[in-house]
């Protein structure tokens, strides 16, 4: 009678628990097949990217101003270098013929004053750019991690954790790489290029002009390489998010990989999406060593034509040995970066492909907006903490699929405490995670004493409206820390007091550290009932006025439910309360019954009143009676 009895009113711990909502993924596997949560891009306005990088680059604007002063006057430094050459061949060693060092010790002085005074400044540029660079990278983590917060439930639902850390991990990691290496390097090239091309119109007009023209290969084999290689570098961003994913999804659900001996499969798929990556990669790399060969090509075909032809021109007296040898030893600089800026591009398609990723992400708006003008609660009356929840006139479905709501209305009185029973995608989950707006109405309201919800600044309505889950989610950090979750500037003395009145002060103060005592990761260091006082225990030092009990006791033993439940009657006492019962003995504390079906509810009573008569809840309590036996 147990399977009947746990088939007939829900199998609710898989229907309720906040990794998924059947009705919700019924919805959506119907869903377009162009779903754009399906990709690993999402859509964003144009030019998103560039918008993104110039609001994270905004606030260094004086110190960005700085380090390109100190760029220019360097690489003025730098590149005096081969001038300073063409004076010493045409003049200063004339003179030396004539007795007169001064000219060569002069170059000399000048040339050692140049190499120094670009290596300071080299490291001053550095050092300014590392700051900047850092601080932007610090800020992009930031926004990543607040706009993920911020962005609705509905999002969470259908863009997995994976493609998340992917984006504040690898992403940013392929930014780090530009700006900490690849784009001081680009700086450092365009204004040595400029430069160097000036100094040759300097020199002779002959030479810049041979040099320009020599580029004119070199930028057609740039622009080819740069499509290429962005079309695979944002497959390289996809396939190692894939891999991400993959890894993440397999670390989450360890306990039913092991128990349905997936490793194997798992192993297969994993191998399958890491050598997808290694092949993507690969392709990179090929791209840019066939660049990098035919841009030496280039290089030396260039380089030895022009010293010909300016050879001919000093041998005939239409240019002099100076100006040849700097104009070598620049055109040579020149070509010199090829190599380096092909690295550079790479860490540039890299980097653009994640900020698109990235801007994607950011553009993101949650379905459940703060209020532009946000009102606050009516203060509670005296000795009575609950609130009246209306669902006026409420529909609602999910973004990809049917409606899960019909038409519904529904009052809660301040106080009452009202259990929900019913079958998988009867929409009980649906109708709390309306109360705690995790998402919005389709049409109607929800009121909170007769206030919308959605007037309601999101700080206020988590004041007023608390969830607890199944899972009793807890956070690594201390017992205390996770209790005064719900009012952070709680005193020791308040943390001890709302454990106590829960029942959890005994295990707590028997922990090593006591409420010291580090939980670790998701609580794992306590058992599921003692988590369950522990999120008891958060609420009801948080005080708010309604409460939701998603399948609190579904997951324990007899001991621990019957802790649990003597938990439940103290938090919910005088507050309105909605409890999303899988057992029967939960909804005996309740005061009100309301069995759903299909959006709707079918039988509304009070336990006693429902159990005696012959309708479908007395059906499950007796069964549920008989199961006991």
């Amino acid at each position: 009678m147990t399977t009947t009895v746990e088939g007939q009113l829900a199998d609710n711990a898989d229907d309720e628990n906040d990794r998924g909502l059947p009705e919700q993924a019924a919805a959506e596997a119907a869903g377009p097949a162009g779903d754009p949560f399906d990709q690993d891009t999402l859509p964003a306005p144009k030019d998103a990217s560039r918008r993104l990088l110039g609001s994270l680059v905004r606030p260094y604007r004086l110190r960005v101003a700085v380090a390109a002063v100190v760029l220019l006057v360097q690489q003025a430094a730098v590149q005096a270098g081969p001038l300073l050459v063409a004076y010493a061949i045409d003049n200063a060693v004339p003179a030396l013929r004539d007795d007169d060092n001064g000219p060569l010790i002069a170059v000399a002085v000048a040339y050692f004053l140049c190499a120094a005074s670009g290596g300071l400044l080299q490291a001053l540029f550095i050092r300014l750019t590392a700051r900047i660079n850092q601080g932007i990278l610090l800020e992009l983590r930031g926004r990543i991690y607040r706009h993920a917060q911020a962005l609705s439930l509905d999002f969470h639902d259908r863009y997995t954790s994976g493609r998340l850390i992917s984006r504040s991990t690898s992403d940013v990691q392929s930014l780090r790489e530009l700006l900490n290496e690849g784009l001081q390097e680009l700086l450092i090239i365009c204004v040595s290029v400029v430069y160097i091309g000036g100094l040759l119109f300097y020199l002779d007009v002959g030479l810049g002009v041979a040099a320009v023209a020599s580029f004119v290969p070199v930028w057609f084999l740039v622009r080819g390489y740069r499509r290429r290689s962005a079309e695979r570098f944002s497959k390289r961003s996809t396939a190692i998010a894939a891999v991400i994913v993959k890894f993440t999804e397999t670390v989450g659900g360890i306990r039913p990989v092991k128990a349905f001996r997936r490793e194997r499969a798992n192993d297969e798929e994993f191998e399958r999406l890491n050598r997808r990556h290694e092949r993507i990669n690969g392709d990179t790399i090929l791209e840019m060593a066939r660049f990098v060969v035919t841009s030496r090509c280039i290089a030396a075909v260039a380089i030895a034509a022009i010293v010909l032809w300016g050879a001919q021109r000093v041998a005939s007296g239409d240019l002099e040995l100076g100006a040849l040898a700097a104009g070598a030893l620049y055109i040579r600089r020149l070509y010199e970066p090829l190599d380096q800026f092909a690295m550079v591009l790479n860490n540039y398609q890299s980097a653009v492909a994640s900020l698109d990723k990235i801007a994607g992400l950011l553009a993101q708006r949650p379905d459940v907006p703060e209020p532009e003008r946000p009102v606050e609660l009516p203060a509670r009356a005296a000795g009575m903490p609950g609130r009246e929840v209306v669902f006026d006139d409420v529909r609602f479905a999910y973004r990809t699929g049917g409606e899960v709501l019909p038409r519904f209305r529904l009052t809660l009185a301040a106080g009452e405490t009202t259990a929900l029973v019913g079958a998988t995608g009867a929409g009980k989950s649906t109708l709390v995670k309306l109360l705690a707006r995790f998402y919005d109405p389709t049409e109607g309201r929800v009121l909170l004493d007769g206030t919308d919800l959605r007037d309601l600044a999101n700080a206020e309505l988590r004041r007023g409206v608390v969830m607890v889950t199944q899972e009793a989610f807890l956070f690594s950090g201390t017992v205390a820390e996770n209790i005064s979750i719900g009012k952070p500037d709680a005193t020791p003395e308040e943390i001890e007091e709302a454990a106590r009145a829960i029942g959890a002060h005994d295990f707590i103060a028997a922990l090593p550290e006591g409420y010291g005592t580090d939980v670790r990761k998701r609580g794992g260091r306590i058992s599921a009932g003692q988590r369950q006082l522990v999120a008891f225990a958060r609420v009801l030092l948080a005080d708010p006025s309604v409460v939701i009990l998603d399948e609190a006791t579904s997951s324990l033993d007899i001991p621990g439910e019957k802790a649990v439940q003597d938990a439940m009657v103290t938090v919910l006492r005088g507050r309105t309360a909605v409890l999303i019962a899988h057992r029967l003995s939960t909804v005996e504390i309740a005061d009100r019954v309301l069995v759903m079906e299909a959006g709707r509810v079918v039988e509304d009573g009070r336990p006693a009143g429902l159990i005696a008569g012959t309708g479908r809840f007395s059906d499950l309590h007796r069964a549920w009676r008989d199961s006991l036996v």
